[in-house]
């Protein structure tokens, strides 16, 4: 894992900066992993946005990890963050994003994110020439694009997930960010790293329940995984 969050290659680096709001947090005032998760989803499509380049292709996350930097803090209410994001490898049809959240000038989380990107008959497609020519030598470092997927016991958990219609996006589909809000029940304090796969969309109208075991969770429609994540305190 540490290997995935060196800060390897020389090229496009993007930033931005934005304070810690009362929507981003908790009730002990830090800001939470579902806040993060739209951070960073905000930062990828401004920075996808700023390279200029012209596609019909729509890049999907499979996978964001986090964790927090050796002897740091999690940012709290008020606190202006910096978010840094750059390309650091790609495959095929899959690209790996890096970014950094710093506070005060010191970098307090490190993220890692797989993307793949959908063609508009809704299928991936390669990477392109002209996303290499933007990200420059980063993106050219060659990583695995290969999703673990887990499964929960017999034994686990189950409780019925609800779904809000202000979880939902354009599309019907529950968006990316609200799918950490799991995260943020089964582990309310501030943690030292998480992880959520997407395995699939969930939708308007899923029946959807949440699974629990030890230090794993998972969204299940019809008792197949959709999203799946892990925790460390």
């Amino acid at each position: 894992m540490a290997d995935e969050y060196a800060p390897l290659g020389e090229g496009r680096r993007f930033s931005a900066r934005r304070p810690v709001r009362l929507s981003d947090c908790g009730p002990n005032g830090f800001l939470r992993p579902d806040g993060l998760a739209r951070y960073l989803q905000d930062i990828a499509t401004d920075d996808w946005d700023d390279t200029g380049i012209e596609s019909s292709d729509t890049w999907l996350v499979r996978r964001t990890s986090f964790q927090l930097a050796p002897g740091a803090s999690w940012p709290r209410l008020g606190d202006v963050v910096t978010l840094t994001t750059w390309c650091s490898g790609s495959g095929a049809a899959w690209a790996q994003r890096r970014t950094d959240v710093a506070c005060d000038d010191r970098v307090v989380i490190e993220t890692v994110a797989l993307w793949v990107p959908v063609g508009p008959a809704g299928h991936p497609v390669r990477v392109g020439p002209a996303f290499h020519d933007a990200y420059g030598e980063g993106s050219r470092r060659r990583i695995s694009g290969r999703v673990e997927r887990t499964e929960p016991g017999p034994d686990a958990a189950r409780h019925p997930w609800p779904l809000r219609q202000t979880d939902l996006d354009v599309v019907g589909h529950v968006n990316n960010a609200a799918l950490w809000s799991p995260l943020v029940e089964v582990a309310p304090e501030p943690l030292q790293f998480g992880s959520v796969t997407y395995h699939g969309s969930v939708e308007d109208g899923d029946e959807v329940t949440l699974v629990t075991e030890g230090n794993r969770w998972w969204l299940t429609v019809d008792e197949l995984v959709r999203v799946a994540g892990e925790f460390r305190r």
